[in-house]
C-alpha cells in the first residue's frame, strides 16, 4: 500500500508535485485510473444494482456506495505500485490521489451509517449530505493545515460557567460527541429493528415492542456513556429525575400515560397493524402504532393520528379482532307481483364473486312489504374489506340490474295514485 501519511499535504506540496518533470504524466494516469474506475463501477451498478437505494438495507447501501472509491484506489495503487517498479521513484501525485480517495470511502462509510440511523425521508437525505459537506471541509482543513489555526481560534473563545472554565472548542467537541453516540446508538437499533421483523414466527406486536424497548434502552445507554466523555458529572441526572417527575406531575401525565399506553397496546394485542377500527365517528385501518398514537388510514386516504391513551380509556370497535373478514347488506327492491323465490335465487347468483366468502354463503332475505314494492336485501361476508367496499357493491349492483333484466323481474320507482273526488263542483268557481 503507498500509505497515506500524517504530515499536511499543503498545497506548496501538490503544486510542487504537479510542476515536477512526470507530474502531468503522473495527473493523466490517475486520470485514466479514476475514469476507468467509473466505467467499471457503472457496469457492476447495472449488474448487481437495480432498484432505488431507498429500498435496499445497510449492507447494500454500502456496497453500492464503496464500489467506485475503493475500484478508483486499488487502480491508482497499483499504478503507484508499477511507477516505483519502472525506477521512477515514489509518486507524490498519485499517493495524494490515492489518500483523496481513501477518505472518499472513508466519508461514504460515515454518511451511510447516517443515513441509515435517521429517519427516512428528507431528513435522511439532506443528513447525509450535510454530514459529508462536515467531512470534507475537515479534510480539506487538515490537508492544507487550516485546522491548527481554527482550533486555536476556537480554543481563544471562553467563558466562564459558575466555577469552570468552557471555551467554543469544548463546546463544539461534546456535540461531535453527543451526535456520534446517538447516531451510532440509532444505527444500532435500526439494526436489531431489521433482524427483529424478519421473525415471522413471533406476533408483530410483540416484535414491535422488542424494537421500542431496544431502541429506548440503547438512547438511555447513549446518553449514559455521552455525558461523562463530555465532563457532566452523572449526578445531574437525578436533578432532572426530579425536574421530571415534577413536570409529569403537573403537565406532562398525558405524554407519560400515552407511552405506557402504548406498550399495553402492543403487548396484549388487542390492536394489531392492518385492524379496521371504529374510534369516535372514524373508521380506518391501523397502519402505524408509535409509543404516542395510533395512525388510522380511512378509506379516503387521510391519516388520524389517535391517541393512545384514548385507546385505553373508551370503547373501540376492532372489526377485524379475531376475523378480518366483514359483513355488508345490499339491499334491492321489486315489484308486487314478483316471483319472490327466484329473486333472492339470482341475488344469490349475483353474491358470485372473487372476494366474497363462499363459506358462510352469500343469503338473500325479504325485509318487508313497502309503498312501492317489496324489499330484499343481499347479505355477503366480504373476504379483504382493507380494499374497499364501493367497487365490490358496485361490480354487484351491476350483476343483479343484470341478471333481474334477463329474467323480467321489475326494479320499481315510487308511484302515487290520486283521485279527484267531486269532479263538477271543483270546476265551479
Amino acid at each position: 500500500m503507498l500509505g497515506h501519511g500524517t504530515e499536511p499535504l499543503t498545497f506548496d506540496r501538490l503544486m510542487d508535485a504537479l510542476q515536477g518533470p512526470t507530474g502531468w504524466l503522473e495527473l493523466v494516469i490517475a486520470a485514466v485510473c479514476v475514469l476507468l474506475s467509473y466505467v467499471l463501477s457503472r457496469r457492476i451498478y447495472r449488474r448487481y444494482f437495480g432498484a432505488a437505494p431507498d429500498s435496499w438495507g445497510f449492507g447494500k447501501y454500502l456496497a453500492y456506495r464503496l464500489v467506485f472509491p475503493l475500484s478508483a484506489q486499488l487502480m491508482t495503487q497499483l499504478a503507484g505500485l508499477g511507477w516505483h517498479l519502472q525506477q521512477h521513484g515514489k509518486s507524490q501525485l498519485l499517493v495524494v490521489i490515492a489518500t483523496l480517495l481513501f477518505w472518499l470511502s472513508l466519508i461514504r462509510v460515515l454518511t451511510a451509517v447516517v443515513r441509515h440511523a435517521l429517519p427516512a425521508g428528507k431528513f435522511e437525505r439532506n443528513g447525509e449530505n450535510f454530514v459529508a459537506m462536515l467531512l470534507w471541509l475537515g479534510f480539506a482543513s487538515w490537508a492544507t493545515g487550516f485546522d491548527v489555526v481554527v482550533l486555536d481560534w476556537l480554543e481563544s473563545i471562553d467563558f466562564r460557567v459558575g466555577k469552570t472554565e468552557i471555551n467554543l472548542l469544548m463546546i463544539l467537541s461534546a456535540l461531535v460527541w453527543v451526535s456520534v453516540i446517538m447516531v451510532g446508538a440509532l444505527w444500532v437499533s435500526k439494526l436489531i429493528e431489521g433482524k427483529v421483523m424478519r421473525l415471522s414466527e413471533v406476533d408483530l406486536n410483540l416484535r414491535l415492542v422488542f424494537i421500542k424497548l431496544a431502541r429506548t434502552l440503547l438512547i438511555i445507554a447513549a446518553v449514559l456513556i455521552a455525558l461523562p466523555l463530555v465532563g457532566i458529572d452523572l449526578t445531574v441526572l437525578s436533578v432532572f429525575g426530579g425536574a421530571l417527575g415534577v413536570g409529569l406531575g403537573f403537565g406532562l401525565q398525558k405524554i407519560a400515560s400515552n407511552y405506557v399506553s402504548g406498550f399495553i397496546i402492543l403487548l396484549d394485542r388487542s390492536i394489531r397493524i392492518g385492524d379496521r377500527l371504529m374510534v369516535e365517528n372514524r373508521t380506518g385501518y391501523v397502519s402505524k402504532i408509535t409509543s404516542r398514537y395510533v395512525v388510522l388510514k380511512t378509506a379516503d386516504g387521510s391519516e388520524a393520528l389517535v391517541p393512545n391513551e384514548m385507546l385505553i380509556a373508551n370503547t373501540v370497535v376492532n372489526q377485524s379482532y379475531s376475523d378480518k373478514s366483514l359483513w355488508i347488506s345490499l339491499p334491492v327492491q321489486v315489484a308486487y307481483g314478483t316471483d319472490l323465490p327466484q329473486a333472492l335465487a339470482l341475488l344469490r347468483q349475483a353474491a358470485d364473486h372473487p372476494r366474497v366468502k363462499k363459506d358462510p354463503a352469500p343469503a338473500a332475505f325479504v325485509v318487508t312489504f313497502a309503498d312501492s314494492g317489496i324489499n330484499l336485501e343481499l347479505g355477503i361476508w366480504v373476504v379483504d374489506p382493507e380494499n374497499g367496499m364501493l367497487g365490490l357493491r358496485s361490480d354487484i349492483n351491476l350483476r343483479i340490474w343484470q341478471l333481474f333484466g334477463e329474467h323480467g323481474i321489475e326494479i320499481p320507482f315510487p308511484q302515487r295514485e290520486v283521485r279527484l273526488l267531486g269532479g263538477s263542483a271543483a270546476g265551479e268557481v
